[in-house]
């Protein structure tokens, strides 16, 4: 038996599903936790105008395998959306925007190279056009927390973002 579907019907379904897609709809929030959470907690913590000075220092610290840190309250690091971009014609190319905000950070060379590969470890898929890779994020929010960091269990960091923007 073969089911038709008027013309009209036909075209509102493909509008309503493009819409679903257009908007986001489905796109479910990814979460990561461990070393990979601490790496993106920390690549992303110093371009972040709402941490304080000893929260920035206290997620390098623990970043850079020091967990004997005196700061002992758990620190959230978020940005709204960070878009990252590598070139591969022009392979100089590398730069983020990170938005916190209405701020707009843009970072270029080893830095947005550390967000950009570090999106990459988090499973944040690439996206290619003419000559360029792009990595994009949004709503991330990740809690580090050195108490717990410094009972090495693995335990201490979790992000959650939603890929893509």
């Amino acid at each position: 038996m073969k089911i038709t579907m008027p013309p009209s019907l036909a075209c509102a379904v493909l509008v309503i599903a493009t819409a679903d897609v257009a908007s986001g709809a489905g796109v479910k929030p990814s979460k990561i936790s461990g070393s990979t959470a601490l790496a993106l907690a920390g690549a992303i913590a110093p371009l972040s105008p709402v941490l304080s000075g000893a929260e920035k220092k206290a997620v390098a610290m623990l970043f850079a395998a020091n967990a004997d840190i005196p700061y002992k309250k758990p620190v959230v690091v978020t940005a709204d959306k960070i878009v990252c971009r590598t070139g591969n014609v022009d392979i100089t190319v590398r730069n983020c925007e990170v938005t916190f905000g209405k701020k707009v950070r843009s970072v270029n060379g080893p830095t947005a190279n550390e967000i950009f590969a570090t999106e990459a470890l988090a499973g944040i898929p690439p996206d290619g056009a003419a000559g360029s890779n792009f990595e994009s994020l949004s709503r991330l929010s990740c809690t580090i927390d050195p108490t717990a960091i410094r009972q090495k269990d693995g335990s201490g960091a979790d992000c959650t973002f939603e890929p893509g923007s």
